[in-house]
């Protein structure tokens, strides 16, 4: 099918409400995360019996941590116990990720969307409601297995885009991730440092949080239209054509062309995610134990680090990394990673600290957005859900197993070591993304061009 070009008003519109509602949905989505070592320690002091769900979830995880000499009664508790509750909120995206992006080629990424923006509302509200344990913990299971506003909102980028739009388009979709844990983390911090509900002190973000997500779903309701290429002779066959839920359709764009095996991509995801998110769920420890012992307050340290990771990868993703090719920006970006971890593994300053972060921002700006890019050349019109949900979800199981395995080296083996093996392993990703990976047909793949893009956009 030739490829179709949008007019360029239509596609404005909806790139607008997609930046919007995205941005609404991920600040909403980053209050949570400053909050989760108060949140717990609050729960704890709750329920003080064994038999508590918490409690026995504490008691396997210090089993965990005596297998590797670390004390019971440690500052490690809560921050472990954080870490396994966010690798159970990937395990359930990886899980729930491809049947969100099947259903939204079945009925459409309008419909998928605000199914899906019933269950993150039932989530907050939920989290509104956790006096206790249980309703927390229900409450990430159902974020968990319902949050697809950013699968989907790949596949609407990828619908609104033709071939030569389509790396800025998925560039302002990473644009928002990093203004939102820019600005989220703070404003949930400063929001529940407000007590309107004794039972529950983390009602006012709750609350705030879940205010976002109405806001953004009757946002979407009125102003988003029907994305989903309608479905031709060749793809309905004998069945029936769905309706569109929305009067004027996005006319189709051109299909997937095989340049890069979908399994290659996929498999590049979950290798990158692997050390990348142990790197990531890390750095509490490295600032705790080795670069800040004594300081009286390390997760002001911690949040000012994301928050300069944050702010520079929100300036690549909206000057430089949407005018590069996305295989250029995917390998700079795991070479930055690896970079970083040889840096961690060595530095003793505040210096190295933050270079390694900026270093960190290049790959927060660049490797995911890249890979999506990719991933939408490869997946035709009618299976563009499918495809791009298959990518996130393996990306998502390198999410839930990054903690585990990374902080289990660092505990076992020390500093030293987990950093310099997390960079080894990121060259591996790097030989991989340089020898197997093509850039489309229609991306820059030359020297002169790349070097010529890149000069531009400085």
């Amino acid at each position: 099918m030739a490829s179709v070009r949008l007019d360029p008003t239509r596609r404005k519109s909806v790139l607008r409400v997609l930046f919007i509602s995205l941005l609404l949905d991920l600040i909403s989505f980053t209050f949570i995360l400053p909050l989760f070592p108060s949140l717990l320690s609050f729960y704890r002091s709750l329920d003080t019996r064994p038999t508590s769900l918490l409690n026995r979830i504490i008691h396997y995880l210090n089993a965990y941590k005596r297998s590797f000499s670390i004390p019971i009664n440690s500052k490690y508790d809560i921050v472990l116990l954080g870490g396994a509750l966010g690798s159970l909120f990937s395990l359930l995206q990886a899980i729930a990720s491809p049947i969100i992006g099947r259903a939204s080629d079945k009925y459409g990424r309008r419909t998928a969307l605000l199914w899906s923006m019933v269950g993150n509302i039932a989530s907050v509200a939920l989290w509104c409601a956790a006096t206790d344990f249980r309703t927390f913990l229900l409450s990430r299971v159902v974020g968990g297995l319902s949050e697809g506003n950013v699968q989907l909102a790949t596949a609407i980028a990828a619908d609104v885009s033709d071939e030569s739009q389509r790396g800025s388009t998925m560039a302002l979709v990473g644009a928002c991730f990093s203004i939102a844990f820019t600005f989220g983390p703070a404003l949930g911090a400063a929001l529940a440092n407000i007590t309107l509900v004794a039972a529950n002190p983390f009602a006012t973000a709750a609350s705030f949080s879940l205010l976002l997500i109405l806001v953004e779903t009757i946002y979407l309701y009125l102003y988003l239209p029907e994305t989903r290429p309608p479905k031709t002779a060749s793809t309905i066959s004998d069945t029936k054509q769905n309706g569109s839920t929305a009067k004027h359709p996005i006319p189709p764009q051109s299909q997937g062309r095989q340049t890069n095996n979908p399994i290659l991509l996929n498999l590049t995801h979950f290798l990158f995610l692997l050390p990348f998110s142990g790197l990531e769920f890390s750095l509490p420890f490295l600032l705790t134990t080795t670069l800040y012992p004594d300081h009286p307050s390390p997760s002001k340290l911690n949040g000012r680090l994301l928050g300069f990771i944050g702010l520079i990868a929100s300036i690549l993703q909206g000057s430089i990394v949407r005018r590069l090719p996305p295989v250029f920006i995917v390998r700079i970006g795991i070479c930055s990673c690896a970079a970083a971890f040889f840096l961690l593994a060595r530095t003793t300053s505040s210096t190295g600290l933050y270079s390694a972060g900026a270093l960190l921002a290049v790959t927060s700006a660049t490797v995911v957005t890249g890979l999506n890019s990719l991933g939408s050349f490869e997946a035709a019109e009618a299976d563009r859900g499918k495809t791009l949900g298959e990518l996130r979800s393996w990306g998502q199981f390198g999410r839930a197993l990054g903690p585990v395995v990374f902080c289990s080296l660092f505990w076992w083996a020390g500093r030293h070591v987990a950093y310099t093996m997390g960079g080894c392993c990121m060259l591996v990703v790097a030989v991989l993304a340089f020898g197997l990976l093509k850039a489309p047909p229609s991306s820059p793949s030359t020297k002169g061009q790349v070097k010529k893009k890149a000069e531009k956009a400085l």
